[in-house]
Protein backbone atom coordinates (compact mmCIF):
# COMPACT_ATOMS: atom_id res chain seq x y z
CA UNK A 1 0.00 0.00 0.00
CA UNK A 2 1.39 3.30 -0.83
CA UNK A 3 2.12 6.04 2.44
CA UNK A 4 0.50 9.41 1.80
CA UNK A 5 1.49 12.48 4.17
CA UNK A 6 -1.65 11.37 5.73
CA UNK A 7 0.19 8.29 7.14
CA UNK A 8 2.94 10.17 8.80
CA UNK A 9 3.72 9.98 12.80
CA UNK A 10 4.64 13.07 13.60
CA UNK A 11 8.28 14.08 13.46
CA UNK A 12 8.34 11.41 10.63
CA UNK A 13 9.45 12.74 6.85
CA UNK A 14 9.53 10.97 3.37
CA UNK A 15 9.91 12.67 -0.26
CA UNK A 16 7.10 13.73 -2.54
CA UNK A 17 7.12 11.14 -4.97
CA UNK A 18 6.66 11.48 -9.27
CA UNK A 19 3.43 10.79 -9.34
CA UNK A 20 2.09 12.34 -7.04
CA UNK A 21 2.45 15.88 -9.07
CA UNK A 22 -0.75 15.85 -10.76
CA UNK A 23 -2.28 15.82 -7.56
CA UNK A 24 -0.48 19.06 -5.99
CA UNK A 25 -2.44 22.33 -6.32
CA UNK A 26 -0.43 24.85 -8.01
CA UNK A 27 -0.15 27.34 -4.87
CA UNK A 28 1.55 24.70 -3.26
CA UNK A 29 3.85 23.81 -5.54
CA UNK A 30 5.15 27.49 -5.72
CA UNK A 31 5.33 27.08 -1.97
CA UNK A 32 8.15 24.11 -2.58
CA UNK A 33 5.93 20.90 -2.90
CA UNK A 34 7.85 19.47 -5.30
CA UNK A 35 8.39 15.68 -6.36
CA UNK A 36 11.91 14.75 -4.70
CA UNK A 37 11.51 17.30 -1.66
CA UNK A 38 11.34 16.24 1.98
CA UNK A 39 8.00 16.91 3.85
CA UNK A 40 7.96 16.35 7.79
CA UNK A 41 4.70 16.23 9.56
CA UNK A 42 5.10 18.14 12.12
CA UNK A 43 1.77 18.89 14.14
CA UNK A 44 -1.38 17.54 13.89
CA UNK A 45 -4.80 20.17 14.68
CA UNK A 46 -6.62 18.42 17.68
CA UNK A 47 -10.04 17.44 15.32
CA UNK A 48 -7.39 15.81 12.95
CA UNK A 49 -7.51 18.57 10.14
CA UNK A 50 -5.30 20.20 9.21
CA UNK A 51 -1.66 18.93 8.86
CA UNK A 52 1.11 21.03 9.57
CA UNK A 53 3.88 20.37 7.64
CA UNK A 54 7.74 21.55 6.56
CA UNK A 55 8.91 21.80 3.25
CA UNK A 56 11.66 23.28 2.41
CA UNK A 57 12.50 25.01 5.69
CA UNK A 58 8.72 26.30 5.22
CA UNK A 59 5.68 25.44 7.67
CA UNK A 60 2.29 25.31 5.60
CA UNK A 61 -0.87 23.69 6.93
CA UNK A 62 -2.75 21.17 4.34
CA UNK A 63 -5.78 19.17 4.45
CA UNK A 64 -6.25 16.01 5.45
CA UNK A 65 -7.92 15.20 2.24
CA UNK A 66 -5.30 17.03 0.37
CA UNK A 67 -2.65 14.92 2.52
CA UNK A 68 -4.01 11.78 1.90
CA UNK A 69 -3.32 12.14 -2.46
CA UNK A 70 0.31 13.19 -1.99
CA UNK A 71 1.83 9.70 -2.28
CA UNK A 72 5.42 9.84 -0.40
CA UNK A 73 8.79 7.55 -0.25
CA UNK A 74 10.80 6.56 2.86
Amino acid sequence: MQRTIADLCIGEGGHIEECALECIPLNLLEMGCLPGVEVTLLQVAPLLDPLYIQVNGSHLAIRRDLAKQINIAN
